[in-house]
């Protein structure tokens, strides 16, 4: 259900104007579905538990003798996880409704994170833990919250996702040092309560208040035709884009699968191993999580700033710029030292390509493929990315089982944005859709 239709004739002088201007009619109507999308994503199964395992590594490797090589296959079977879920989490958002289907996912998330507090023996149990919580919170996944956004959004739509994502800065900023104090107050098992806090004390009560995809809105007599349009009415409009198997025989739909799975493997090798790395440079732990942290800070301004851009200017080339950035950082990780300025700077630079891939990627499926077939298009999207990044924590901890040390890894990277950002290029114009 398409929000409204910007196919209408206005004077030269209100386009150029309206290219520059920040239109707030869609934030006044949508502000609560926007809302409800950001504290979505912070609190979701990918955010937390991902952003978060990073300061978990070491109090697992103490209780249970785990090695780091070992312990990097759980974030594996979290994505093996997430790329079942993203398929069935479309037709269930579909056939139920996102509500009913988010709020049932919260209460599994909450029971699932403290059911991780009982895993023991085998590091076999940690991966089934992690998979199966995937599950539990299928309805927490970007697929549900970048719907949501999407039908309440178009002429902000790029700003409006990168707002809604950047709850994972939020996430990024908040769980290295939370899951580090807490385990270093109590233990391991205080990381899984902590994440299941979050779910239960946060995200329900905001999901359950103010999650609406279908809106009424009474239309004053004096208000003019143009201002009437730009008020979002999602359940009033046909969605217009291409079919699933449209999609499905487009290359520009593999040119962003191919591209984004290799961004998201090099963020997911720095998000997973930020802490080790810092640590490697001499950091206490502590001091690792906070410097990590400004990681959040940067996606958080990437992203609202590439957002921003995508709906002003080309996205592909706004997305290529802001991933060459981290291509930078991952040379700095491997040239700082123990320089704590460099080192913060280059967890910055990768923050700020973070921040780009998720936003843009949302934007690129309902720009180039429409709304019509929007969820199942962007949850196989997803389901695709997340297996080429769920081999990644293998090779990241073959990597340095082989070398020692996380040189090799900063390399692979450096090389993946870098390929990532230019094949972006490659996707043209933008569609019409009628």
């Amino acid at each position: 259900m398409q929000a409204f239709s910007t196919a209408k004739s206005e004077p030269a002088d209100s386009v150029v104007s309206s290219a520059v201007k920040l239109d707030l009619t869609e934030f006044k109507f949508g502000w609560r579905a926007l809302l409800v999308a950001v504290v979505g994503v912070a609190t979701s199964v990918n955010a937390t538990l991902l952003y978060g395992f990073s300061a978990m590594v070491g109090p697992l490797e103490k209780a249970f003798g785990w090695s780091r090589a070992e312990l990097q296959p759980a974030i594996t079977f979290l994505f093996l996880g997430a790329i079942i879920s993203s398929q069935i989490v479309g037709w269930l958002n579909q056939r139920y409704g996102l509500r009913k289907v988010t709020l049932i996912s919260l209460f599994a998330l909450t029971a699932g994170f403290v059911l991780l507090t009982q895993i023991h023996g085998s590091v076999w149990s940690l991966y089934m833990g992690f998979m199966m919580i995937a599950w539990a919170g299928l309805g927490t996944l970007q697929v549900t919250w970048t719907h949501l956004v999407n039908l309440w959004f178009e002429r902000n739509r790029g700003l409006a996702l990168a707002i809604t994502l950047s709850g994972t800065g939020i996430a990024a900023i908040v769980m290295p040092p939370l899951v580090t104090m807490v385990t270093q107050r109590w233990d391991w098992q205080a990381g899984f309560i902590t994440m299941a806090l979050m779910a239960a004390v946060v995200a329900i009560p905001t999901v359950f208040m103010w999650m609406r995809t279908e809106v009424t809105v009474q239309v004053a007599p004096a208000m003019t035709a143009t201002a009437a349009a730009a008020i979002p009415v999602p359940v009033l409009k046909a969605l217009t884009g291409v079919t699933f198997r449209e999609g499905l025989r487009s290359p520009k739909f593999w040119i962003c699968n191919a591209a984004l799975t290799m961004v998201v493997s090099a963020i997911l090798g720095i998000v997973t191993n930020g802490v080790p790395i810092l640590r490697e440079r001499g950091m206490t732990a502590m001091e690792a999580g906070q410097i990590f942290s400004s990681f959040g800070i940067s996606l958080i301004l990437g992203r609202v700033v590439v957002g921003y851009l995508v709906d002003r200017l080309w996205a592909p080339g706004v997305a290529a710029v802001a991933l060459a950035l981290p291509a930078f950082g991952c040379l700095l990780f491997g040239l700082a030292g123990a320089n704590v300025a460099l080192l913060v700077l280059a967890t910055l630079l990768v923050g700020v390509g973070a921040g780009a891939e998720f936003d843009v990627a949302a934007f690129l499926m309902a720009r180039y493929f429409g709304l019509r077939e929007y969820g199942r298009l962007f949850g196989l999207h997803l389901g695709l990315i997340t297996a080429g990044a769920a081999a990644s924590p293998l090779l990241f901890g073959a990597m340095y089982k082989a070398s020692g040390s996380y040189v090799l890894l900063l390399s692979y990277c450096a090389v993946c944005f870098t390929l990532g950002a230019l094949m972006l290029l490659m996707l043209g114009r933008y569609p019409k859709f009628t």
